[in-house]
């Protein structure tokens, strides 16, 4: 019993003497674009360690000390850290929120033309094509791709969407429109000319439909959430995504969406504001607040539902003029942008 006790009271002595490391990797909880971040472990013990490999978003890091971040996306990204020591190595985590250096320009509008809407059209996706807008609605039952003529409002060519799916942002990218739907996690593909289905597309990481456009290149799609994701024409895969950030918070809910002067136009879900975002990073750069519009529109029509908000974006490069409508809306606004 003695050797037992002698050879347990040996044992926690060995162990009561080795080295206790305990690592700290010292990283930011914010910071913006016009910052230069530096990493550092550090050992609060002060015991000696060997070489450490810093990563950020899995990319090496060579030098550590004042990263330019100018070139980052903003949002959420993630510092891992590899520490030799003691014959061993160890592996630290710590994530950072990268913000826009500069607080976004408020801009207002004023109204050029107004044109008659229908308010049936429960507005998700707008876009102007040769004369014509082209709308997709939504609500299940209602879902519809349309042509609409801009001056009448009239509708001149319409599919009906099966019930099962609420239909949601649409763009045209060459002689095709994509659109689409809100949770059914599927998007379809059809034939400007004459709306035939093509195919469809399933979604991988936005796991919902908001809204749609594109710059050209890539088709550009929104989630809800505050990230907006870059997919392949061709295959429409997501290729990669950013995330709207001002100076201070992010913003989520983003909806609707129109290219602009190499810019991306955000209509946020339920706001009457209208989102200015630098496709690069992320930042947002402008705020169009359109509050003033929604009580324009109750001058000639009861809004009683809390969906009829604002939502609809359309840009016509040609004459470069830019149109709002919102859901159930019975006008059709073209505006002009002011600071």
């Amino acid at each position: 019993m003695r050797k037992i006790l002698f050879f347990i009271t040996l044992s926690l002595a060995i162990v009561s003497c080795e080295k206790k490391y305990k690592f700290v990797l010292e990283v930011p909880d914010k910071v913006n674009t016009a910052q230069k971040l530096n990493l550092q472990i550090k050992e609060e013990h002060n015991l000696p360690f060997g070489k450490v490999t810093y990563f950020i978003d899995g990319k090496e890091i060579e030098n550590p000390n004042q990263i330019d971040l100018s070139n980052f996306v903003l949002g959420k990204h993630v510092v891992k850290a590899l520490v030799n020591y003691d014959n061993k190595e160890k592996e630290i985590v710590k994530t950072f929120y990268l913000f826009a250096d500069k607080a976004p320009q408020v801009y207002h509008y004023k109204i050029v033309n107004v044109y008659p809407h229908d308010t049936g059209a429960y507005t998700q996706g707008l876009e102007y094509h040769k004369g014509f807008l082209y709308e997709s609605t939504g609500k299940n039952g209602e879902s519809s791709l349309r042509k609409v003529d801009l001056k009448t409002g009239k509708v001149v060519q319409k599919i009906d969407l099966p019930n099962e799916y609420f239909s949601e942002g649409m763009t045209i990218f060459g002689d095709k429109i994509y659109q689409l739907t809100w949770q059914n996690n599927i998007g379809f593909v059809y034939n400007l000319s004459d709306f035939k289905q093509l195919n469809t597309f399933k979604y991988n990481k936005s796991k919902e439909g908001w809204g749609l456009t594109n710059d050209g290149q890539n088709l550009i799609k929104t989630d809800g959430t505050d990230q907006v994701w870059f997919l392949d024409p061709q295959s429409q895969a997501e290729l990669k995504h950013i995330e709207a950030y001002t100076n201070e918070q992010n913003v989520p809910n983003l909806n609707e969406l129109e290219f602009i002067d190499g810019k991306v136009y955000a209509n946020v879900y339920q706001k009457n504001i209208v989102l200015i975002l630098n496709p690069i990073n992320g930042a947002i750069e402008g705020i169009i607040d359109f509050n003033d519009l929604e009580k324009e529109m109750r001058k000639t029509q009861n809004l009683v539902n809390q969906d009829e908000v604002l939502n609809g974006i359309a840009y016509d490069k040609e004459n470069n003029r830019i149109f709002v409508t919102g859901k159930h809306w019975g006008k059709l606004f073209e505006i002009q942008i002011i600071k």
